[in-house]
């Protein structure tokens, strides 16, 4: 099974931290070269410092606020040379609570953070990927896709649209050799997961440890996936060897999610 990634190009959202900083180490320990892309220029240029230069890449990154769509327009148009062959869209999710308290603003918000900057993203990258004859879109979204998550009502309603926007993608772009995929991580041990534990505990009157714990408890495998679990999942998805999988919500959950 071939997994290199050599002289392949990867722009990767969400990159200082979490599963993005996750995907961007694998990728590059493969032979990728990395865009890094995120707003916050120091946690960018520590990263980037990190990153496995093994195989003789050429890694560098952009800095762009997904708060606001033109920032990232102007990212892209000022770093528009390098060609990429892999695309993963990660943004950190909504705020929490019940959909009748949200605001209007927070579902606007939402939208152009996800789905409105994630295809500011794709059409910048598309062009490269036809001439290649090569792409691979991949959208971290959640398992909300599949089970609506209690508590999380503004994320629930946007993710459910990115992700049929990534399915319509599939189909269009799948004649030029270019996946779309989704991955749906479960709880994964990030610094979100450390603030719905403490508003759990909130909500229940516990403590976060005890809130973790009952989380644990709903899960089959009874903990919480590592960030470094949901990128190989992001790797399989952008290399060769998952050439004829498109258009699919792949859950990395320990088996949380109950539906098909």
């Amino acid at each position: 099974m071939n997994l290199n990634l050599k002289n392949k190009n990867a722009l990767i959202c969400g990159s200082t931290a979490g599963i993005g900083k996750a995907t961007a180490m694998e990728l590059a320990d493969l032979g990728a070269n990395i865009t890094l892309i995120a707003r916050n220029e120091d946690k960018l240029k520590k990263v980037l410092f990190e990153l496995p230069t093994n195989q003789g890449q050429n890694h560098n990154y952009m800095k762009a606020d997904f708060n606001d769509p033109n920032s990232l327009k102007e990212a892209l148009s000022n770093n528009s040379s390098r060609k990429y062959h892999i695309l993963l869209n990660n943004t950190g999710g909504p705020k929490g609570g019940p959909i009748l308290n949200a605001d209007l603003s927070e579902f606007t918000n939402t939208f152009s953070q996800h789905l409105l900057c994630n295809h500011l993203l794709v059409q910048a990258v598309v062009s490269g990927m036809k001439e290649n004859g090569y792409g691979r879109i991949i959208n971290i979204i959640s398992t909300s896709v599949k089970q609506p998550i209690e508590g999380l009502g503004v994320s629930n309603t946007i993710r459910g649209a990115v992700a049929n926007w990534s399915k319509t993608l599939a189909s269009e772009l799948g004649p030029f050799g270019i996946t779309v995929n989704n991955v749906l991580p479960g709880a994964t041990a990030t610094e979100r997961l450390d603030q719905i534990m403490v508003n759990v505990g909130k909500k229940i009157g516990k403590s976060p440890e005890e809130a973790g714990e009952i989380m644990r408890s709903t899960i089959p495998a009874r903990r919480f996936a590592q960030p470094e679990e949901v990128a190989y999942a992001v790797v399989f998805l952008a290399s060769e060897a998952a050439g004829y999988i498109n258009g699919i919500n792949l859950p990395v959950d320990g088996g949380r999610t109950k539906s098909l």
